[in-house]
């Protein structure tokens, strides 16, 4: 019964704007999670089920648990699904040069010991590359502080980052996204990610086909 539970990816966004370039984020790390998912299902035989979890949808109902102690129906299954996940993608807009106030207040309601030993991809959006840091001074220390374990590749998305290919010194966004995916698929699987030496997998080559232009023609920055 147990190889037939579906593998189950949840990835939570903490954009404010609809839709927004941190939703968009947490979409595209999902889709590449899933794709690596699939790929080895020959070998795990099991579904992979995704989810997007938009929190601002849920602002009104952390704030009410903040003060009252009592989670809403819908915020109480938000939770579940992410303390139930097998993996956990966690993104968030760049206020102040730290995650949002929504993001925290989320995992504020999680209990401390309930992502323990749960691999997750931390990943930021911002308009400026100078806030790239936040990920490894604010969001490393709290998946820490929470027991989860955090892939070694995390995902920083500056507005110029947004149908960039990279040059021969920096990977662009695409294929970030996909070595994110791919060491999370991998975490889930029980397998060993190393971020100092990697072989040639699905995340290597050319980037993206689908360009993010065309996804992006509404996108507001949060």
């Amino acid at each position: 019964m147990f190889a037939t539970t579906p593998l189950r990816i949840v990835a939570v966004s903490a954009g404010l704007s609809q839709p927004s370039s941190t939703w968009l984020l947490a979409d595209r790390l999902a889709a590449a999670t899933r794709e690596r998912l699939a790929a080895e299902q020959d070998r795990h035989g099991r579904d992979v089920e995704v989810r997007v979890i938009e929190l601002r949808d849920l602002a009104v109902d952390i704030a009410n648990h903040l003060v009252s102690g009592f989670p809403s129906a819908t915020l109480r299954e938000a939770i579940d699904a992410v303390t139930e996940a097998d993996g956990l993608i966690a993104v968030t807009p760049v206020f102040t040069a730290s995650y949002s106030g929504l993001f925290k207040s989320f995992f504020d309601l999680i209990d401390h010991t309930a992502l323990t030993g749960k691999p997750v991809v931390i990943a930021a959006t911002g308009g400026t590359a100078r806030h790239s840091l936040v990920l490894e001074h604010a969001l490393r220390p709290l998946f820490a502080y929470l027991r989860a374990v955090t892939v070694p590749t995390s995902v920083y998305a500056a507005s110029e980052d947004w149908g960039s290919s990279g040059d021969e010194y920096t990977e662009g966004l695409p294929s970030r996204i996909r070595r994110a995916g791919g060491e999370l698929a991998s975490a889930v699987l029980g397998r060993t990610v190393s971020g100092a030496a990697r072989a040639p997998g699905l995340d290597d080559g050319e980037d993206a086909v689908v360009p993010f232009e065309q996804q992006l023609a509404d996108l507001r920055l949060d």
